[in-house]
C-alpha cells in the first residue's frame, strides 16, 4: 500500500519514507529499518524525516525499541483501491526517471 495521492508529489525520499512507513502501520519503524528499507544516505533520510515531523505527517513515539515512527492517520489510506494500484506504475516510472 502506498500513501495517499494528495501526499505523492513531495520530494522523492520523502514519499519513500511515507510509503514504507504505511506498509508498516502498525509496528511503526525505526530510523536503521527506515534506512535500510528507503536505501539514502543518512543525511537525506534524516532531511526527509525533519520536514515530515514539521509537516505532521509521521509521528515519533518512544518503545523498547527507542523511537518509532509511524505515519500520521492522514497519510494512510482507508482502503486500497484500483486507482490508486493504477498509479503505482506510473510512480515507479517517475521515481526512476526523474524529469
Amino acid at each position: 500500500m502506498k500513501a495517499k495521492r494528495e501526499y505523492r508529489d513531495r520530494e522523492r525520499t520523502q514519499v519513500a519514507v511515507l510509503d514504507v512507513l504505511v506498509n508498516n502501520v502498525e509496528d511503526g519503524m525505526t530510523v536503521f529499518e527506515l534506512r535500510a528499507a528507503v536505501s539514502v544516505e543518512i543525511d537525506d533520510l534524516e532531511d526527509a524525516l525533519a520536514t515530515l515531523k514539521d509537516d505532521n505527517l509521521i509521528v515519533v513515539e518512544r518503545d523498547g525499541r527507542g523511537a518509532v515512527i509511524r505515519p500520521d492517520d492522514q497519510v494512510v489510506p482507508d482502503e486500497p483501491d484500483d486507482e490508486n494500484e493504477g498509479a503505482s506504475l506510473r510512480d515507479w516510472v517517475r521515481e526512476r526517471f526523474p524529469f
